[in-house]
């Protein structure tokens, strides 16, 4: 299960009680393959959290000829975020038993920073990459694209599964720029907790960046207990490489430092953690549904301008938010209604004071 016992250390990496950043020394997606196996690495589930929030519609004006990240348009013309998805999972193919892929999505209209929506209804797994990229298509038609951006709650829902399952999980984060001001303290603090569980995370960054962020959480953060978090710039690599290339050296950029990371579990015993109480694991929220849910889109469709249907983590109920009014009401607002009525419960809390100014324009 997961990352079996391995005879052999991987060079330049010693574990300890002092954390130690591991180097990249992969020249080639074939390295990286017999180095997983030789770590041990019998299988690894995949887990896939995708950044919703407002910056993709203005992040690939360089990168993407100024089309929404999210773009679904052109079938000749794959966005970033299913270019990427689709290289990773084809590379962890062989190491994925079932082929069932938890996926979520974070930073809409909904689930701000505060939760992630599964892809599919009740928590489903996604059935394999096309299930998973066919989700994600119909999804990004009809989402609402918000913020702020913050990795914790998908992190945490990661840890989660971790948990339940017993088994090594690979993260895959695929977002297009930093985490908001207010939300590195959460997400910082989510990476260090997952050091603790048999997951490694590989963040993905399309579009335009920065990335500043993203380098120190790869390569600083002496709290965690092995070095979890790797990070990769999409396009610096496809724009390195000739075509023919790219995929593979995409792929050896983002896994080069799972066999190490694999070892550390082993080694740390992160697989024997045991099952997690109930109670552990009712701390985290439930992942909220996803925005092509019947009930949702119910709640969500012909709004007046400036209104979002979001989720009240406190009530566990959704209500509708006017951020530029500084409004808040439990019932759908119409033309007329809209801002009659305070909602004093959720006024206060990170839901409405972080919410993004608007409803965002869908990538068409």
């Amino acid at each position: 299960m997961g990352c079996g016992s391995s005879a052999s250390d991987a060079a330049g990496y010693a574990l300890g009680s002092a954390f130690k950043m591991i180097p990249d020394q992969y020249n080639s997606y074939e390295e990286v393959t017999a180095a997983l196996r030789k770590a041990g690495l019998e299988k690894s589930q995949m887990i896939v959290g995708v950044d919703f929030t407002q910056s993709n519609l203005w992040n690939g004006k360089r990168s993407f000829g100024g089309r929404c990240l999210h773009d679904v348009s052109d079938p000749a013309s794959p966005n970033p975020y299913l270019q990427a998805l689709t290289i990773i999972s084809k590379a962890l193919w062989d190491f994925d038993d079932d082929h069932m892929i938890p996926a979520y999505g974070f930073g809409d209209a909904q689930t701000g920073s505060h939760d992630v929506f599964s892809f599919q209804d009740n928590d489903i797994p996604c059935k394999g990459l096309t299930g998973c990229e066919q989700r994600y298509k119909e999804i990004a038609a009809v989402a609402n694209l918000s913020g702020p951006t913050s990795f914790a709650p998908l992190i945490n829902q990661a840890v989660k599964i971790v948990r339940e399952t017993g088994e090594y999980h690979i993260l895959l984060i695929l977002a297009d720029g930093q985490v908001s001001v207010e939300e590195v303290k959460a997400t910082t603090k989510a990476i260090i907790e997952a050091s603790n569980y048999a997951l490694s995370i590989v963040m993905i960054g399309v579009g335009d960046g920065p990335w500043d962020l993203m380098d120190k959480f790869d390569d600083e953060l002496p709290e965690r207990r092995f070095d979890n978090f790797q990070f990769v710039d999409f396009n610096s690599v496809f724009n390195k490489y000739p075509k023919e290339k790219r995929e593979a050296a995409f792929a050896t950029h983002a896994l080069m430092e799972v066999p190490q990371q694999c070892q550390a579990v082993k080694r740390l015993k992160l697989l024997s953690h045991g099952p997690a109480s109930a109670q552990a694991l009712r701390a985290i929220p439930a992942p909220l549904q996803p925005p092509t849910n019947a009930a949702y889109m119910r709640l969500s469709c012909n709004l007046p301008n400036d209104w979002i249907c979001t989720w009240c983590p406190k009530s566990k109920r959704h209500y509708y938010l006017n951020f530029k009014r500084k409004l808040t009401q439990w019932e759908k607002p119409t033309a007329a209604s809209a801002g009659q009525k305070r909602l004093s419960e959720c006024s206060g809390s990170s839901t409405a004071s972080t919410a993004a100014s608007s409803c965002s324009p869908r990538c068409r």
